[in-house]
Parts: structure tokens; sequence; C-alpha cells
């Protein structure tokens, strides 16, 4: 009746990585040349600048909408 546990081997073992960064873009780097890495890293980049360059207009539409709400009073 005191039985200890069965003790998981893969719990002993060094945790693994993601697969993408461990394995795949490694390889991916090695047969790729250094120009097109560099192409691919500036993609993204001007991908996430489009993205932010949305985000900016439409806040500054938000932000043009809630200008106009309301009435001036003037208090004598």
């Amino acid at each position: 009746m005191d039985a200890k546990p069965a003790e998981n081997p893969a719990a002993s073992e060094k945790p693994q990585g993601c697969f993408i960064c461990e394995t795949a873009m490694p390889l991916v780097e090695r047969l790729l040349g250094g120009p097109t890495i560099e192409h691919f890293r500036n993609s993204r980049i001007e991908f996430l600048k489009g993205v932010r360059s949305l985000l900016d207009e439409r806040i500054a539409q938000l932000s043009r909408q809630a200008e106009h709400k309301g009435t001036h009073v003037t208090v004598e």
C-alpha cells in the first residue's frame, strides 16, 4: 500500500524549445543565403509598419469623431 509513484523519465530531461526556433529556422538560415534572410526580415518589418499605419489611421478617425460630439455653451 506504500507504493512509490512511478517516476516520469521525460520529467528529468532538459525541456525542449520551440520546434520552429530550435530546428526549422536554423535549417532555413543554412539553406537560404544572407541576402534572402535579410529580405524576409525587412519584409516582416514592413508588414508590421503597415499594421501600425492602419491602427494610427483608425485612431485618428475615432479621435476626429469624438471632437464633434456635444455643443459649445457659453456661460455668463
